[in-house]
């Protein structure tokens, strides 16, 4: 495979990231009182283990130059010491807390069986296959969104939307200044993106990007999957049909 087609196939992954159900948790939708469990299962998910997951890909890794980038982003995602000045996980949490959720809940979070699936695949992912499949899914994927495309295309630097409109503050009355991890993201997210699409597409081997593009679409996959167990558990409509949340 080229790396043209490696490129492109990846984009075409990323942009098969677009839940049916997300527009209804950005517009106000989702009841208050069910937030909490898409916020629980993403935490427990992915959000307070990514540091991990990075370092993962970051041993296994034998590329110097690959190794540093991951560097920087599991240092700042474990400590916050480039950007945001506390740890990411830390920073989820203060989404919780602005919400006035019990954050005692987000100790002991029980997973769907979508979303331990899922961990299960981002576990084996970053743990049991080569370093091409471990950077890939948690720099490009986990990280990534569909948007990808013109993330890494773009000469012109997209202003986002003001902080007021944040979702969780517009529908939720969440206080902007618990909104450190969305300005953390903003401040990174751009160098992030490059230096994560420069090392899979630089720096993976030709023989290696068709099984890079097939875990990948094995993460889309999984993760679908687990929206769909979100929705279903706050409720949202599909179709007319409205799921009956499955945990009190």
């Amino acid at each position: 495979m080229d790396r043209a087609t490696f490129r492109e196939q990846l984009l075409v992954v990323m942009e098969g990231k677009d839940h049916w159900a997300w527009p209804a948790f950005t517009s106000g939708r989702v009841r208050k009182d069910l937030l909490h469990h898409h916020l629980e299962q993403e935490y427990a998910t992915y959000v307070r283990d990514f540091p991990v997951m990075v370092g993962r890909a970051y041993v296994r890794c034998p590329i110097p130059q690959v190794r540093r980038s991951l560097a920087e982003n599991l240092y700042e995602e474990e400590t916050g010491g480039l950007v945001a000045g506390r740890p990411h996980p830390e920073l989820f949490l203060d989404y919780a807390r602005g919400l006035g959720m019990d954050l005692s809940r987000f100790a002991n979070v029980a997973l769907l069986p979508a979303a331990n699936s899922y961990r299960q695949y981002l576990d084996n992912a970053t743990q049991l296959y080569g370093w091409e499949i471990a950077a890939a899914i948690v720099t490009i994927f986990v990280e990534g969104s569909k948007d990808e495309r013109r993330a890494i295309e773009s000469t012109a630097a997209v202003e986002p939307p003001p902080l007021e409109e944040h979702p969780l503050v517009k529908h939720y009355g969440l206080p902007i200044e618990h909104l450190a991890l969305t300005k953390a993201h903003r401040q990174v997210e751009g160098n992030h993106r490059t230096a994560a699409w420069a090392a899979i597409l630089d720096h993976v081997k030709p023989t290696r990007r068709g099984t890079v593009v097939r875990a990948m679409q094995e993460a889309l996959t999984s993760w679908l999957c687990y929206r769909d167990a979100v929705a279903e558990i706050c409720a949202v409509e599909c179709n007319g049909h409205t799921y009956k949340s499955a945990v009190a």
